[in-house]
Order: structure tokens, then sequence, then C-alpha cells
């Protein structure tokens, strides 16, 4: 696997201008701060081809959806996010001609993302007139003011002297790519000397316009303001001056950024202008220090360390970093979008990935308030998966599978209606934070409104097959994206039953719930009728659950077998051949046994992995890592590494050919879920925390910490076997290995599993 980038255990740098790979280096340089984000991009100009990418969390647009033919049911738009104002740019003239990345001659180029402090820095030297100039950018976007971008650049005339020109702008000018044919989406408001304020075009769907306010601050030193020009989607600002060899200018661009999601439309100016008041009273490198501290806070609590292998080092930091960049829970009106803030691709909105996948982290890493502000964020659009359900003439609730607001806004029908397993990552997420966290608050007040919604559409989907007396589910996907419109999918339909089995179970605990949400015993009966006799189809010769009916039909021929100039399968093949293979994009059945896995025997889980993992060609950022969990469970530590490598290193690595587009936020998750419930093997199956640990032969040692029902713990594991420490909280009692140990302050053991 070719190194896009040097391998440091905190950084992400390279010395290469890659013109080739230029999407590729913006997309893996990215950085955010929950509120907003951007690519990789310059500041300066780059006439190459590129993706210029700045966004702004919950802004966003309703397209109308685009069909050849119309079918009741379909949305009526597809929600994207949009590409908001190019605010960091910053033009550099040298005798009053541009500096152009693309086309002029650049030199010891050094482009590095310290991710122990979230910093985005550039340095390099640039030939102009046959005189060099030196020139150092620093960015990074605050955790102490989530509104400030800031930006500095310094030049150094290297021989002979020179005219040096800043240009600052703010830049309406800006379109989307992906999906949006190019489309600009921004009006003009206002536009001042130093603040740009826009608004989003109308559209007919009635979703809110966005209102959005720049303001820059622009300090400079030996250089001198020359003039201000604008035009109704522009700002623009010169500082110019002359520069003798060794002689520096440098500016500092400080960007306040305001949305109308947090005041009103009228006022969002005027707030962008008091908070960039308020934060030109700092110095830049005060500024700087503030934003670093919060990143040192963050990686206390959740930095992972891996001793005798860099690259999953550098692989397992990277992602915390990208995850935390785009989501650390401030806002329960946001989610997870699967591209977070460093692309388009997937409309930039919400999927079933943050209950799948992305909970269980900010479970251990964060405090309890972010994962409830992700269930709060499902619970506040129970109405729209209701109006989602009604769509498709169905009761309950159907929770979308791409959303800004709740309402389905995806136009594939064979992934956004017949996907609907996606529901029973819902209903987990509930399960997952109430057996982790010990708190049934969540799961009486508000869970189990979501929890019964669900349910009554699972029981209104399937059918009654008088013939074999069974229920079961027709036309669905499963998560294999690689088969559409399938019958008794094992996934869904276990889904649906352990939902009901559930919300039953938990209706035990509130009597009064049943009343309120007018469950009749009528109800309750089918639901416990459709759990005695759902159908699953199994293999008894094979001893595997089947992936859906006739799926043994296939040609079962393995992923080794195939040439590998045909993989990726996605860029190589057409759909319908696709579609007939028996390849699978990601874990189907074995998502199903990763979520249970108390529930089933070393020889169904061992036979089940066997059988469907050699099938499966991995195209779905989602299925390494649990491919990678089941292999460590299955002490199968050379296919979890495997894995664990290809998980940690997806973006870093381009394993899938498609980084360029944007990096894979959620399935960032992977690498923290292998290393932890994998290698450590951490369950905490029905309430009771246990581990059994084993260590990769290629590492020396790892160690993590996890927040555990207000415990905070402290897991090491080295060739000398496991350490475990009780760093704050009471007493806790985990199972290690066969054992049950009462944990008070320090216990130690040696690996059982090699």
């Amino acid at each position: 696997m070719k190194r896009l980038f040097e391998l440091d255990e905190w950084k992400v740098q390279t010395q290469i201008l890659d013109k080739k790979e230029r999407r590729l280096q913006e997309s893996l340089m990215s950085i955010g701060n929950g509120y907003m984000g951007m690519r990789g991009n310059f500041e300066e100009h780059y006439s190459g081809d590129n993706h210029q990418g700045s966004y702004l969390a919950g802004v966003w647009y309703p397209d109308k959806t685009r069909v050849g033919w119309w079918k009741n049911g379909y949305p009526e738009y597809f929600g994207k996010v949009i590409n908001s104002m190019n605010f960091i740019k910053l033009d550099l003239y040298i005798d009053e001609e541009q500096v152009d990345l693309y086309k002029d001659t650049v030199s010891e180029f050094k482009m590095s993302l310290d991710m122990q402090k979230g910093i985005l820095s550039r340095s390099y030297v640039v030939e102009k007139s046959g005189k060099k100039f030196h020139v150092e950018v620093e960015r990074f976007v605050s955790l102490a003011q989530k509104e400030l971008c800031a930006i500095r650049m310094e030049v150094t005339c290297l021989t002979g002297e020179a005219i040096i020109s800043f240009e600052p702008a703010l830049d309406g000018n800006v379109t989307n790519e992906d999906s949006n044919y190019e489309e600009k989406f921004w009006l003009p408001i206002s536009v001042t000397e130093d603040s740009l304020t826009v608004e989003t075009k109308p559209n007919k769907f009635g979703i809110e316009q966005f209102t959005v306010a720049a303001t820059m601050v622009n300090r400079v030193k030996n250089l001198k303001h020359t003039y201000t020009s604008s035009t109704d989607l522009t700002v623009v600002q010169e500082f110019t001056g002359k520069l003798r060899v060794g002689e520096s200018a440098s500016i500092e661009k400080l960007i306040t950024l305001t949305t109308s999601r947090d005041s009103s439309k009228e006022e969002v100016t005027n707030r962008s202008k008091k908070i960039s008041e308020r934060i030109s009273r700092y110095s830049f490198t005060q500024l700087r220090q503030q934003h670093m501290q919060l990143w040192q806070e963050r990686w206390d609590k959740a930095d992972v360390v891996i001793g005798g292998d860099s690259a999953a080092q550098q692989g397992i930091r990277y992602n915390l970093f990208q995850l935390f960049s785009t989501y650390y829970g401030e806002d329960e009106r946001l989610n997870i979008g699967p591209k977070g803030f460093t692309g388009e691709k997937y409309g930039g909105a919400t999927y079933w990935d943050t209950e799948a996948y992305a909970i269980p982290l900010y479970l251990a890493l964060t405090d309890q308030k972010v994962s409830k502000n992700l269930l709060n964020y499902r619970h506040n659009q129970l109405p729209q998966a209701e109006h989602n359900a009604r769509q498709q003439g169905l009761k309950g609730a159907l929770y979308p599978m791409v959303t800004f607001t709740g309402v389905e806004c995806h136009n594939e029908w064979e992934i956004t209606f017949e996907e609907i397993h996606r529901n029973g990552a819902m209903a987990y997420a509930i399960y997952n934070y109430t057996n982790y966290t010990g708190d049934e608050s969540y799961l009486i007040d508000k869970g189990l409104d979501v929890l019964v919604g669900i349910s009554r559409f699972w029981s209104d989907r399937v059918h009654y097959n008088q013939d074999k007396n069974q229920y079961m589910m027709h036309g669905v996907t499963g998560p294999n994206e690689y088969e559409n419109n399938v019958n008794n999918n094992w996934y869904t339909n276990k889904m649906a039953v352990w939902t009901l089995k559930y919300t039953l179970l938990s209706l035990e605990k509130a009597e009064n719930k049943k009343i309120s949400l007018n469950i009749k015993k009528e109800e309750i009966d089918k639901w416990k009728n459709i759990i005695e006799k759902m159908y699953f189809p199994i293999d008894e010769k094979r001893g595997i659950f089947v992936q859906h009916d006739t799926f043994l039909d296939k040609e079962l021929r393995p992923v080794s077998e195939l040439n590998p100039e045909e993989l990726p399968l996605s860029q190589n093949w057409s759909w319908d051949r696709i579609l007939r293979s028996p390849y699978i994009k990601q874990a189907d059945v074995l998502q199903g046994i990763y979520f249970f896995m108390e529930e089933f025997t070393e020889a169904e889980k061992r036979a089940n992995f066997d059988f469907y993992e050699p099938l499966t060609v991995h195209e779905s950022s989602l299925s390494p890592s649990i491919h990678a969990i089941i292999a460590a469970d299955l002490n199968n530590m050379d296919k979890a590494v495997e894995l664990y490598s290809r998980t940690a290193r997806l973006d870093l690595d381009n394993y899938n050919n498609d980084t360029e587009d944007g990096l894979h936020i959620t399935s960032m998750t992977g690498s923290w879920l292998t290393i932890v419930e994998g290698f450590a093997g951490m369950r905490t199956a029905n309430e009771r925390l246990s581990f059994a640990p084993s260590l990769p032969k290629n590492w020396t040692n790892y160690e993590f910490h996890i927040n555990y029902r207000e415990r905070l713990v402290k897991i090491i594991v080295d060739t000398t076997g496991l350490t475990m420490e009780l760093v704050k909280g009471l007493p806790i009692e985990i199972k290690i290995y066969d054992k049950w140990i009462v944990l008070t302050d320090k216990f130690t053991c040696l690996l059982e599993r090699k």
C-alpha cells in the first residue's frame, strides 16, 4: 500500500505538493471544530484541479428529487450540505503578480497536520521573476471559540527585493460539487469593508433559508492597508509594502462566522461583529494556546497508545482527531455526517452509522451528555419518522436513511425504502446507552416513545405466511447494499424481533407508558406472535444463518479468486453484475452477530465468519471493523490485525480509492472499536463489564481509558500481561476472561489469549 504521508505518531505530514493527488491531500488535511470545518485547501490561489470546500454544521439545502420515473412514496427533496463562502481566502502577490501554487515554481514544500494541537501548517519557497520567497502559513478552527477560524501567513524575502501584497477576502461566489451539478446556493444580504452576509436561495419545500455572516479582522506587520473593494458577494482588502532581503511581512486573519441557527437572521451580522470585536482583543498566540489546551484535554481522556507499530498508532489518532473535529456533542440539533466537514458526497446528512458505530465510542470517551444528545436528536425527530412510515402506507415510525430534519431526503428506492434495518440500529442505540450507563431515565422518559414507534412499524411491515405459519419480510435491502429487493434478510428479521422483545421488556418498567402511548392488548399479542413465529433462513449443513432467501443459489466463489484488477467492484463492474454476484459489500449476517455476540456459540460465530468473510470485498468503510472484532473474538489475530489496519488507515492509505471525495468519518470509529472490543475483548452485555484481552504479535503494548458508569478505568495490555487501574470512581466488579474481580485500585494478570 502506497503511503501518502510520512509516518509520525502525532502528525500527518508530507514534503510533496502532489498536484495529481491534490484533492486527496485536501481531504486528508481537513480540520474542524464541530461548528465548522474545511478541507485542506490553500489560502493562496491554486489554479489546478482541486475541491474548495468549507462547511458549517447544520447549514444545508433541499434540492428537488430528480428521478426518471416518479413513484408514490418518493421524498420530495434530496438534502445536501452546501459549500459555505470561501472565508479562508488570502491571496499573495509578489510584484503585482498573483502567487499560483499550481503554476509557480515551488520548492521545499512542507505540510503538516498536528493532531495533538489541532493545527494545520505549511511552508514553501516560491520563485517569482527570478526572486525567491519563503512562505509560512498556519490555520486552526478554534475549540475555545467555535465561531473562529484563525490564519497566519508570513512571507520572507530570500533574494532581491519586491512589492508584497496580501489580499484577504470573503467570497460568496462558491459552487457545490458531487450531486449538485456546480450549483450556487448563496444570495447577497449585505457587505461592508470587513464583513459579508449571505442567505441561501429560496426553496419550494418549506425548509428555512439560512443566513450566514462572516467578519474578518486583519492584523498586518510591515505592510500598509492600500484599498478595500467589494461586490454583492465579495469583500477584499489589500495590504502592500516593499521587502528587502531578509525582511518579512505577516498577516493574521481572524474570521468569525455566525448563522441563523443560533440567532434571528436580523441579528446574525451584529453577532458576528460582536464576537469578532471580543476575539480581536487577544493575540494570535493567546487564541492558539486556548485552542491547543482544549485539544489536550480531549486527548487526556481519549488517547489510545500503541507501541511497536507507528502506522497503527498514527491511524487511531488520526481517526479520533477527525471524529472529534466533526462532533463532540455540544449541540443536540446536530449529528455525525459520514463526510463531516471534508466533502459533499452522501449529501453531508445523518445515516444509521451514528447509532450502529459512533455511539459506543462516544459513550466511552466523553461524558454521558454527548451520547444522550445523539439519542435526543432521534427522539426529537420521531414525528418526522412517523411521517416517513405514512409515506409508505405503514404504521409506526420509519427513521430515515438520510436526513437533516428527520424527514427522509434520499432518492434511491432500494436504499431509502428497502434498507429499513436502520430502524433496528435506532432501537439498539437506546439499549446500548441504557446498558452501558445504567441510566434508565432516558429509556423511560423518551426511549420508549421511539421503541414503540419502531415496533409498530415492524409489526405492520412483516406479513404472515399462512401456509408456513410464519411471519416474513420481503422486499428489503440488508446492510449488504450489493443486493437489493431480497426476501427475508436474516439481519433485518433479527433486528425486528429483537426490537419487539426489547420494547416489551422495557414496557414492563413503565406501565404508564402503555396508557400514554395507547398500547392495546391486541397490539402486544401480535408483537409476541411475531417474535414466536418469525422466519429465519438457516443452512443446517453449513451451520450458518443464510443472508437471505436464495443467497445460497449464487455461484459462491471467494474474493481471493477474483482478479485484483477488478477491485474495487464498485468501480469496475456493472451494477447488474454486482447484484447477481455473491460478493458482500459489508457485514450483514455478521453485523447481527456483532451486536449480540453473547447470544451465539463459538461454533456459530466461527461457521458464519468462515463462510461470509471470504465473500466480503469490504467496499464499505463500515465493514473491516466488524469483521476484525469477530476475528479477534475467535482468536484469529492475524485476520483481526489485517482488518484493523484497513479500518485504521482506510483514508490515510486510500484503501478504497475514494478518499479524494472526503473522509469516511463515521467509519473512523471502527479503529477504536477494533482495539477496545476486538483486541481488548470488552463487552457490556447484560449490564456487566468484561474484558478478554489479547496482544497483536507486532505490537509491544496498547492502552486506553474508558468512562463507564461514572468510573474512569485505564487498561494497559503489554507483553507482561494486563494491567487495569481504577483512576476515578467507586469500586466496580469486572469479569476478566472467566473470573470476576472487584477493581478497587489496580489489577494485573497474565494474558490468556495469544
